[in-house]
Parts: C-alpha cells; sequence; structure tokens
C-alpha cells in the first residue's frame, strides 16, 4: 500500500509567517538518525525516510530564500525553487563521506534559486559561465559598498577598477550591471498617464513595410527585364562592350578591349559612348526613364 507524503507550501496570497510556524514544528534530526534514514533511502528507496531528511532541512530553505527576496521575485517561488533543490540534495546524498545533509544540500538549494532567477530575470539568456552567475548575485553588494545607487550605472574608471579587483572582463562586468539596473518591460505595459498609450507605442520600425518591400521587388524586375531587352538590340560588338564594361564586378580596361577587337582604346571608349546612348533611348522606349532604370539595375560606366 503506497503513502503519500506532502510537504507545506507558501500560500499564494502571502502566509509567509503560516509558512514558517507549520515548517518549525519538524524536528531537527542528529547526525546518527540522519545517517541512518540516508542510509535507508539510499540502499532500500524508504520514501519515509527521505520525507523526514526533506523536511528537516525545509527551516534552512526558507533562510537561505530570504536572503534573495531583493530581486523582486515572490518569496513563494523562491521557497520552491529552493525545496526542489533540497529534494535533489537528498537524492544524491553520500552519508558515508561524513558531511552532514544540511552542508551538502546548501549548494543544490542555493543552485536552485539562483537558476530561477536568471531564468526570471530575463529573456535574454544571461550568466552562463560560473563568473558571470557570481558576479550577477554579488555586484548589488559591492555597488552598496561603493555607494552607487542600486539603479546606477558604473563610471568606466568604477567599472575598470571592479573589472580588475574582480578578474573579470570589463565589459561583461558592464553587461551584468545594466541587466541588473533594468528589467524586461512587457511591450503591453502602459505608460505613464497616457490613456491606452503603450510601450510598443514608442517603438519606430525603421525597416520599409512589406508592401513597399514587394513593390520595390517587382520595379526591379521589370527594369532588369527592360535592360536585357535593350542589350539585346544592340550590334553584338557592341554589347560584349558595354557588358564587359559596365555589367562586370571587374570591369575590362579600354586597352584590353583594344586589342580583342583590333582597335584603338579611344575607338573602343566611342562605341561604349554609342552603345550607352542606343541604350538609354531602348530603356526609355521600353519601360521607364533610362536614368531611373540604370540606377535600379547598377549600371554605371567603368572609368
Amino acid at each position: 500500500m503506497s503513502v503519500t507524503l506532502t510537504l507545506p507550501v507558501v500560500p499564494p496570497d502571502g502566509g509567509l509567517q503560516r509558512y514558517l510556524r507549520e515548517i518549525w514544528k519538524f524536528p531537527i534530526l542528529s547526525a546518527r538518525d540522519e545517517y541512518m534514514l540516508a542510509c535507508r533511502f539510499r540502499d532500500h528507496g524508504e520514501v519515509g525516510a527521505a520525507h523526514k531528511l526533506v523536511t528537516s532541512h525545509l527551516r534552512l530553505v526558507a533562510k537561505i530564500a530570504m536572503g534573495y527576496r531583493g530581486y523582486g521575485l515572490p518569496v513563494a517561488d523562491l521557497v520552491s525553487e529552493g525545496n526542489i533543490g533540497l529534494m535533489k540534495a537528498v537524492k544524491k546524498f553520500e552519508p558515508e563521506r561524513g558531511f552532514r545533509l544540511s552542508t551538502y544540500a546548501m549548494w543544490w538549494i542555493r543552485a536552485g534559486i539562483t537558476e530561477y532567477i536568471l531564468k526570471s530575470w530575463s529573456m535574454v539568456k544571461m550568466g552562463t559561465v560560473s563568473a558571470q552567475k557570481k558576479l550577477f548575485f554579488s555586484l548589488r553588494g559591492i555597488k552598496n559598498k561603493l555607494r552607487v545607487a542600486d539603479n546606477a550605472d558604473l563610471t568606466p574608471d568604477q567599472a575598470k577598477k571592479l573589472a580588475r579587483e574582480l578578474g573579470v572582463p570589463e565589459h561583461d562586468l558592464v553587461a551584468i550591471n545594466r541587466r541588473l539596473m533594468a528589467r524586461d518591460v512587457s511591450l503591453s505595459a502602459p505608460i505613464g498617464d497616457e490613456d491606452g498609450m503603450q510601450f510598443q507605442d514608442t517603438l519606430v520600425d525603421d525597416k520599409a513595410n512589406p508592401e513597399d518591400d514587394f513593390a520595390a521587388h517587382e520595379e526591379f524586375g521589370q527594369r532588369k527585364k527592360a535592360l536585357y531587352a535593350a542589350l539585346a538590340k544592340l550590334p553584338r560588338r557592341e554589347r560584349e562592350i558595354l557588358t564587359e564594361r559596365c555589367l562586370k564586378e571587374d570591369p575590362a580596361t579600354l586597352e584590353d578591349l583594344g586589342k580583342i577587337y583590333g582597335v584603338s582604346r579611344e575607338r573602343v571608349r566611342q562605341l561604349e559612348a554609342r552603345a550607352l546612348v542606343k541604350l538609354k533611348k531602348a530603356m526609355t522606349d521600353l519601360s521607364s526613364p533610362a536614368e531611373a532604370g540604370f540606377a535600379k539595375a547598377g549600371i554605371a560606366p567603368a572609368p
């Protein structure tokens, strides 16, 4: 017959004192009792033994969680995350090593609470390495010692000094401090006393709207078709010279083209100029003003 064992929880309506009174009813275990319970749970899987180990350390979780109240998160959530860390510690505890469960569990409890704070602080992933996590949770105390306001930025001299003393990159220090200063803001958050004004109403999108992008793409395609249709009407030599001079990423020189066609550099220049005049006229007849078509297609005579 299975036995359902439950843990007390912090009421969401702020009944913290009631929770504290409840968990103080659980006795603190002696070292011998703790050892025996840990062995029974590890060797025989006795859930009741694990339950006694957890409940005897709930006040430790509450004490640690209280130390993180300054981050603006509900104490009930901090305690819950700490309790999860405590249960992980009980599951992995090895009593024969000679340490008390409280010594081992403190790390798991703090890890659960700090990970929750980091995840809740911002949707942007932060504090991905242990040094950054440590900096996030110690920077507030450091700023207090320097008498820097909690919501104030660090001066370049302060950032440089702190980064050197703490042994962390200066850009990490500045980035973590700025994340501490400002929490994520909902786009739907109201602004001031303006009726119905939301934060998203103040954001400006400099990009063209989809209709303009589509129209520009269509116009470019039409001008490109007109360009190649006009090129097809040119004599072969003029078309080849214009292609080599205007449509290649690495344009051919007048001298090189002169050698290919057996004419002087000046003659190649004249043929290019004449081809451009014909092309502009053909573009005008086929689509729109020639200058606009050349600009859209990226056509410009090479030097």
